[in-house]
């Protein structure tokens, strides 16, 4: 910050996991803020996928990034694996958000992988655990959703202002990176549609399980209540039909099972079982 005179909150903002995408300018020194994917790959994670704050500052003929998180978009540049080249700040910048807009379409691609194999588990067994991972997904979608447009403000900030306009060869290049985010915000709405009319179809089907799990139990209990209803009667110490009849104890069995039994046909008529 000493060094080349840098506000203090250029950096201190970025410390911040929700702050949101901006282009700022700051005597002679520019801050370009972007939301970049995040892929946590440790199981313990409530969400495989979330996004970060990613800090450009450009001054004098320097191009300084920071971030408080680890992240794929700068990884082949901190490696050493890319190869030497000779590029102009601007295109350079542009370049970082042509590789923050592909991995935001990679990790989209291996989000919906992940759901089509949740839905195959589902339709084979609905357990919490399946449901719970769904709801991560559809919360990674929101994150992605939300930064990809904030950063698509941000790349038409970029491309009206005369600093880009410096180099011809980033003017065309920003037309690129517009493409590939604005695709990403479209795979990015599908899939959360579709994940969005999964939660409410599997939503229904549980409640539909449990109405017909109640409507099961509550025609035993009524079929089960009726010979019971019959054997109480007969149970009270009053004069009751049959009673002095040789075969009275049969007699009133037949009759329960024979009530029971039609309506066990009635409710299979009216499709409770």
């Amino acid at each position: 910050l000493s060094k080349y005179e840098l506000p203090e909150d250029f950096i201190t903002d970025l410390q911040d996991a929700d702050e949101n995408s901006r282009m700022e300018y700051d005597e002679g020194a520019i801050l370009i803020i972007l939301r970049v994917p995040l892929y946590y790959r440790h199981r313990s994670a409530s969400v495989s996928f979330a996004t970060a704050p990613l800090g450009i500052i450009v001054v004098q003929d320097k191009v300084i990034t920071v971030s408080f998180y680890d992240n794929e978009i700068l990884t082949q540049y901190l490696d050493g694996k890319h190869k030497a080249f000779d590029i102009t700040q601007q295109s350079f910048i542009l370049a970082i958000n042509l590789r923050t807009a592909s991995y935001y379409l990679k990790f989209l691609k291996e989000i919906y992988r992940r759901t089509n194999n949740i839905e195959n588990e589902l339709h084979q067994s609905m357990r919490n655990k399946e449901l719970i991972r769904l709801l991560g997904m559809e919360k990674s979608l929101v994150y992605f959703n939300t930064s990809l447009k904030s950063n698509e403000i941000i790349l038409e900030r970029m491309q009206r202002s005369r600093w880009l306009q410096e180099d011809p060869e980033a003017e065309d290049l920003i037309e690129d990176v517009i493409i590939e985010n604005k695709q990403a915000i479209e795979m990015a709405n599908i899939h959360s549609s579709i994940l969005s009319g999964m939660m409410d179809a599997f939503a229904s089907i549980i409640s539909n399980n449990l109405n017909v799990v109640m409507k099961f139990l509550t025609s035993i209990t009524i079929i089960l209540a009726l010979p019971t209803l019959i054997a109480s009667i007969y149970g009270m110490n009053l004069r009751l039909p049959l009673q002095q009849h040789p075969h009275s104890f049969f007699i009133v069995m037949g009759l329960a099972v024979t009530l029971s039994v039609l309506l066990v046909f009635i409710f299979i008529r009216k499709k409770y079982f």
